[in-house]
C-alpha cells in the first residue's frame, strides 16, 4: 500500500503506512498529505477501492480480515 501510495502523490515524503487490530480485523491507515488525498482516492473512488481489495486479498491469503482508511494529516 504504502509502495503505491508514493507512487500516485506528489509528496510522498507525508505518506505514512500504520496497522492496528481490533477484534480480529486489522486496521491499515493510510496518511496522506492534505492536497494528495484526491490523487489516492480517485475518480468516482476507484483507486481507493483498488487498494482495499490488495488489502483484503493480501489478508485473505494469510486467513485474518482487514480494512483500509485513507486519512489526511490534519485528523
Amino acid at each position: 500500500v504504502e509502495t503505491i501510495a508514493k507512487a500516485l502523490v506528489d509528496t510522498p515524503d507525508v505518506v505514512r503506512v500504520s496497522e492496528t487490530v481490533h477484534r480480529g480485523t486489522t486496521l491499515v491507515e493510510l496518511t496522506v498529505a492534505d492536497g494528495d488525498v484526491g490523487k489516492v482516492i480517485g475518480r468516482q473512488g476507484r483507486i481507493a477501492d483498488a487498494l482495499r481489495t490488495i488489502v483484503a486479498a493480501t489478508a485473505h491469503l494469510h486467513g485474518t480480515r482487514a480494512a483500509l482508511e485513507i486519512r489526511d494529516p490534519d485528523r
